[in-house]
């Protein structure tokens, strides 16, 4: 949504869910300011309602920075959606480790987490609540709804494409609950407020309601990469969530999904996106002008002030011996670092590590609270293309590219050589050829079929969407992160320097146990 409609957003509320259908932990349902007794009598009221659910993705709270949170029991500025899956994502990983001692964060850098763990309870109320929010929006917006309150024919025909985009939010957050947590409640707008807690779902039965979710909705999105949708869920965002799905269908149920996954990745390639040829674009303040960011969680430092987001990926990679100026930041937080492993994966004369700081910074992470071991990844920045500062020091303008045109090329890439056959790996080599040469800026880097492994793209996946939030998922689908099938091992894993792999059960996190004792319905996760 654009900048004016967070700006109302921010100044009006919006209504807020008036019972967590799917969360029933009274600790953790979203807080509310604005009651559905008269918001209706506003035609605008629709839009600002949708945008409280796209602004789920980017705030914290009814009021922002900080003052108003949407859960309970967790700092507001830790509780942000963005913030909270980059963590889930990204910390347990080859990738990342932050600096902090915070309640919650250490067992997430060492993944050893339990089901009390604080990022990993507020990660799954999260989820809930964008879903809860869609689910209302859904049910004000039925034809019987519309018709009682006499909405204007051409509002309604524009409800219809919002209906679409709040069932699009609805199947990204539930995707994300699917991969982060596995078994969880699926609720919709047909299910009654307040009634009794929700039944537990199979991953198999959320995968095949959010694919036909998302193929029913597919032509009801709007279309393009234009100005007029920026920052919208589209039909290339649709094509490329059921990219996603298809990818790891069998982590979630066991069979496979290469050529659908494949076949949507090639709808994303051919929707009219492009990547510029200088990667870095992609991550600075101005990327909303960015011809390859698909979809993206909008980050604003007037209309979109929270302390997590990109605000809080730009301030903690800066740290040590950093100047916060150069990154268009009024100061260095000194969080998050590099992981050895990810740091090695990059081979000289690859741009894509453009921004890693080597001044004062070790390679080895020997001690998590220092940051000076490990080097600095300041991959987003404040700073615009231009070289200008962002509008704001301290809240960034930088948006996070939730999906890009590269990873469509390396998601079909993937299913070709997952699929075999000689037209299917020229395909992949091509596809891979061309991301790579972006990076070497020409055909230094391509490489040969020989080369073209399933460990091979699983690396470049992790030189190309470094930092960006796919790296658990991604370990998860190729077997690497964790159970006695996994080789790779990488440093702090389990809680060692030196890495040691943990059991397979860790491939989910666990259930909230506050939910649990709630909710009689749930089973947890095997193995927690």
């Amino acid at each position: 949504m654009n900048h004016r409609t967070f700006k109302v957003l921010a100044a009006a509320g919006t209504l807020m869910v008036l019972a967590a259908a799917g969360c029933t932990n009274t600790t953790e349902q979203p807080t509310s300011t604005v009651t559905a007794a008269n918001i209706f009598n506003d035609p605008n009221a629709y839009q600002q309602l949708l945008a409280r659910v796209y602004a789920g993705l980017a705030i914290s709270g009814q009021q922002g920075p900080s003052g108003n949170a949407d859960i309970q029991g967790i700092d507001e500025g830790f509780s942000q959606y963005l913030r909270l899956y980059w963590e889930c994502e990204e910390l347990p990983t080859d990738e990342a480790v932050i600096g902090w001692g915070d309640i919650g964060l250490p067992e997430m850098n060492t993944m050893t987490w339990t089901s009390s763990s604080r990022m990993v309870v507020a990660m799954y109320y999260r989820i809930e609540l964008q879903a809860t929010m869609a689910n209302e929006f859904l049910r004000q917006t039925t034809d019987a709804a519309l018709a009682s309150r006499n909405v204007s024919a051409p509002l309604k025909a524009q409800i219809q494409t919002w209906r679409a985009e709040a069932r699009f939010l609805r199947a990204l957050s539930y995707y994300h609950g699917l991969d982060l947590f596995g078994n969880i409640p699926l609720v919709t707008e047909n299910d009654p407020i307040g009634g009794a807690p929700p039944k537990q779902a199979k991953a198999a039965d959320i995968y095949a309601f959010l694919v036909s979710e998302l193929t029913a909705i597919r032509t009801q999105l709007p279309v393009g990469n234009t100005s007029a949708n920026y920052g919208r869920a589209t039909q290339a965002a649709a094509d490329m969530l059921l990219a996603e799905l298809y990818l790891n269908d069998s982590v979630y149920t066991g069979s496979t999904a290469w050529a659908s996954a494949a076949a949507s990745a090639t709808n994303v390639i051919g929707a009219g996106y492009s990547m510029p040829a200088n990667y870095a674009t992609n991550f600075m303040a101005d990327n909303k002008s960015s011809p390859e960011i698909i979809f993206l969680v909008e980050s604003n430092g007037t209309y979109t002030q929270t302390w997590g987001g990109t605000t809080f990926i730009v301030h903690a990679a800066c740290g040590g011996s950093m100047s916060a100026s150069t990154y268009g930041i009024d100061y260095c937080w000194g969080g998050t670092r590099l992981k050895p492993e990810a740091y090695n994966n990059f081979s000289a004369g690859d741009n894509r590590a453009f921004a890693f700081d080597t001044v004062g910074q070790s390679v080895q992470v020997t001690n998590i609270s220092d940051f000076t071991k490990g080097v600095a990844n300041p991959k987003f920045s404040n700073k615009t293309s231009g070289g200008a500062s962002g509008s704001n020091p301290t809240f960034v303008d930088t948006n996070f590219p939730v999906w890009r045109l590269a990873e469509a090329y390396l998601i079909r890439a993937e299913a070709d050589v997952r699929l075999g056959g000689a037209a299917n790996l020229t395909q992949a080599l091509a596809d891979v050829n061309l991301v790579r040469e972006r990076a070497y800026g020409g055909a230094a880097g391509d490489i040969t079929g020989a080369q073209l492994t399933l460990p091979f793209i699983l690396a470049e996946r992790g030189r190309e969407l470094l930092w960006e939030a796919h790296r658990r998922t991604d370990l998860v689908r190729f077997g690497q992160f964790a159970g006695p099938q996994a080789t790779y091992t990488w440093s702090w894993e389990g809680g060692v320097a030196a890495g040691q792999k943990q059991p397979a059960y860790y491939n989910l996190y666990p259930l909230p146990a506050t939910e649990l004792v709630a909710n009689p319905n749930l089973k947890q996760n095997p193995g927690y």
